[in-house]
């Protein structure tokens, strides 16, 4: 696993003295789309974000990007509405590694379809999801937390999938100020990891 360095530590100690539980939506294997966690300490909230840092082969950029998002998660022990800001900036990080991964790939098709690049950067990060799937063969099985909970996340990415919130969609409400946000999205930021360790897979 890539070293956080230590990037959890000192937020530790400050929120020591806060008392829990922090109670979140998060998938469980008998309730992978609606289940509730349960951490009753801040050291066993760490423990369970450090669990989904980010694998050597990410790029430095990235991970960094990613860690703060997982900054962001830790400091919901204090107040649980901080982690709509931690889902935004892991979307982010998201976002960026699709860039880094498919963006070349997905820019070879301007000459045959013009209007794509044309497209405001939300409706980007919907083709660059939509890509993983019908171009570079991601199926629910290829990802961890699937096979951790059951269920499955693919639909959401895809264009023309029947299953929504698309993840796009959740992305494009957080950074467009959307009125109504909501509850925290379940496993948000696990599903964020996975997907950034397919993109940076060893192909």
């Amino acid at each position: 696993m890539k070293a956080n360095n230590g990037l959890l530590d000192d937020f530790a100690r400050v929120m020591a003295t806060h008392k829990g539980p922090l109670i979140l939506p998060w998938p469980r294997p008998d309730m992978p789309g609606a289940g509730f966690q349960s951490f009753a300490s801040i050291d066993e909230w760490m423990a369970f974000l450090l669990e989904l840092n980010m694998l050597s082969s990410v790029p430095e950029i990235v991970a960094a990007k990613y860690s703060r998002a997982q900054k962001v998660f830790l400091t919901a022990w204090l107040d649980d509405d901080l982690i709509k800001a931690g889902e935004l900036v892991a979307l982010t990080a998201l976002e960026l590694a699709l860039n880094d991964c498919y963006g070349h790939v997905v820019k070879s098709r301007r000459k045959q379809k013009p209007t794509l690049w044309s497209k405001p950067p939300e409706k980007a990060f919907a083709d660059l999801l939509d890509h993983m799937v019908t171009k570079d063969g991601l199926t629910d099985d290829k990802l961890s937390i699937v096979a951790r909970y059951g269920g499955g996340v693919v639909e959401r990415l895809r264009l023309d999938g029947k299953v929504g919130p698309k993840l796009s969609e959740i992305r494009n409400g957080l950074a467009h100020g959307a009125p109504f946000d909501g509850h925290p999205q379940t496993g948000l930021l696990e599903l964020v990891r996975d997907l950034i360790h397919y993109a940076y897979r060893v192909k």
